[in-house]
């Protein structure tokens, strides 16, 4: 029995993980973290034994053998700074997105004492895709093929373009042997004059309840390559997510992709 804790147990993917991980006898739930404590009635409708607000979370953390962070950026610096000492020889998977320099710089310093995987999606079709994206911007040439990535979210999503977005160009970008923040673009407006050669652009939708769909377009002179992915809904995610939980359970410190849980 692998015993998990949900940072951001209160968000909607925090529900579905909790909803998922009952029906799975591998996995406990031991309890989940968020902003403030929940009463014990409030705490088991949404899945959990418990809900500690992450000042009071130690207990949570320590009866757990895998945290997933599914909070925001600040919920992820906070787990890290406040809980470091209970989080070693533990297993964290972190699907939050929108990191910045600081989330980054705290993971690489968990990842010493921690085993750590960080993914901008969880679903297995993703990161297939990701890897596709890859071998394509290796086959098509940069002068001949511009490349372009679309995204649609919900309404509710806070961050643009989306992590899976910008894992995507950066695939695409280290096919093409080169890094993302060269040659990322987002959105245009105005006189933009041409396009110029390498370039990525993103465009990002939001709206209704899409869980999400990602659109990489290869656009040649005379034809045109599209590798597309849509999630129906949320479980694909937390399915995802529990697989990795599973399969880094135990593991030594060190950083870990998703690639290797789902051998793609």
């Amino acid at each position: 029995m692998i015993r998990i804790a949900v940072s951001g147990a209160a968000g909607r993917m925090g529900r579905t993980l909790a909803a998922v991980a009952a029906t799975d006898e591998a996995l406990e739930v031991v309890g989940g973290i968020d902003r403030v404590n929940l009463p014990a009635g409030e705490a088991q409708a949404l899945g959990y034994p418990r809900i500690r607000a992450m000042e009071s979370a130690g207990d949570v953390l320590r009866s757990a053998d895998v945290v997933l962070d599914f909070s925001a950026p600040p919920g992820l610096s906070a787990l890290l700074q406040l809980h470091g000492d209970a989080l070693v020889g533990k297993a964290l998977v972190v699907g939050t997105t929108g990191l910045g320099e600081e989330q980054h710089a705290a993971l690489e310093a968990a990842e010493r004492r921690s085993a750590v995987l960080v993914a901008a999606n969880f679903s297995i079709g993703v990161n297939l895709l990701l890897s596709l994206a890859e071998q394509a911007a290796r086959a098509l040439p940069a002068g001949e093929y511009d490349v372009e990535i679309v995204e649609t979210h919900h309404r509710q999503k806070v961050d643009a373009p989306s992590g899976t977005a910008l894992a995507l160009g950066a695939a695409v970008a280290a096919g093409r042997g080169g890094a993302l923040e060269a040659l990322r673009r987002d959105g245009r407006s105005g006189r933009t004059g041409e396009r110029p050669p390498g370039e990525i652009g993103f465009h990002a939708l939001r709206g209704g309840r899409v869980a999400g769909e990602h659109r990489v377009l290869f656009l040649g002179g005379r034809e045109r390559i599209e590798l597309a992915h849509a999630a129906m809904e949320r479980t694909v995610f937390a399915e995802g997510a529990l697989a990795a939980a599973r399969w880094i359970a135990g593991r030594p410190p060190g950083r870990y992709q998703m690639r290797e849980v789902l051998g793609v």
